[in-house]
């Protein structure tokens, strides 16, 4: 392919791709047009969880070897076909009192622009945004599982089911685990929408303390490091409206490509292994999406 840059037409949008043959993940050989051609086969998929919610990008122009960085505004020199929104940032981010013009990545063409630039890895909010930038109540809540040192995925599994017995006992039934495609994994429950962020995230809150307190020897509330070597945080802060979590299909910037996968409760137990895209597709194919919401 070279580094001569092509543009190509996608849904009727004019994109344009460069050096296509640029290796991302130098322990695979992985490139950046294979990174392309995975987010365009998982587009159906991902697009459902990316539609109307601002994207945090992290960009490795060189591949995960070399220098990575956190990109929330819209770049210049972007298409002017790009949908993206001025939004205030919320109280408790870094950026507080600043007006921050986030993209919103839900269409094909958006999706292969960010892969060009680079954008391994796609982060998303809790909640979305209307067409004119209203935000919106969140729509799920997320319970990130992140496991200590000496602790792995079994553990984050076993957590797991716990976590979701709570959330059921809530009346949140439809629970999805996601993993996370770098250590643990997340739990998506999806939400009416009647709810403020700040209650969402009490309730997590509590959920997490209650958990640590029932199962001391397994989950610990705190992020403090001297608590988690062999236990699974439960990060309950995820649903923070400041803050963001890795979107189900998104590739992660580890050693080797992985993806954040929506996964089936009977998978969570020992053995569990984050999946890498190839595997993620062929799933899709088989299963459909696991997270698709009627």
């Amino acid at each position: 392919m070279g580094d001569q840059p092509q543009w190509v037409e996608v849904e009727g949008r004019r994109v344009r791709l460069t050096h296509l043959d640029r290796v991302l993940f130098p322990a695979t050989g992985f490139t950046k047009a294979e990174m392309i051609h995975y987010y365009t086969q998982v587009a159906p998929a991902i697009l459902g969880q990316l539609r109307d919610r601002p994207v945090t990008r992290i960009r490795f122009p060189e591949g995960v070897d070399g220098e990575r960085f956190f990109e929330k505004n819209t770049p210049r020199g972007a298409p002017e076909w790009l949908r993206h929104h001025e939004l205030r940032a919320s109280p408790g981010s870094q950026d507080e009192g600043t007006v921050v013009d986030l993209p919103v990545l839900d269409d094909l063409p958006s999706l292969v622009w960010a892969a060009n630039a680079g954008a391994i890895e796609l982060h998303t909010p809790q909640w979305r945004v209307g067409p004119r930038g209203g935000v919106r109540a969140p729509d799920r809540l997320v319970v990130d599982l992140d496991p200590g040192e000496g602790a792995g995925l079994e553990e984050c599994a076993e957590v797991a089911h716990l976590v979701a017995e709570r959330l059921g006992d809530a009346g949140l039934d439809d629970v999805v685990p996601v993993t996370s495609g770098s250590k643990g994994l997340q739990l998506y429950a999806p939400l009416d929408g009647r709810r403020t962020a700040m209650q969402v995230r009490e309730q997590a809150h509590e959920l997490a303390l209650g958990l640590a307190e029932d199962h001391p020897g397994l989950v610990v509330a705190s992020m403090k490091r001297a608590l988690r070597p062999g236990k699974v945080l439960l990060d309950w802060s995820q649903n923070h409206p400041a803050k963001t979590t890795v979107t189900p299909y998104s590739l992660r910037g580890r050693e080797r490509p992985q993806v954040a996968a929506p996964r089936r409760w009977e998978e969570l137990g020992p053995g569990l292994a984050q999946l890498d895209p190839s595997t993620v597709l062929e799933r899709l194919e088989q299963d459909g999406d696991l997270l698709a919401r009627d």
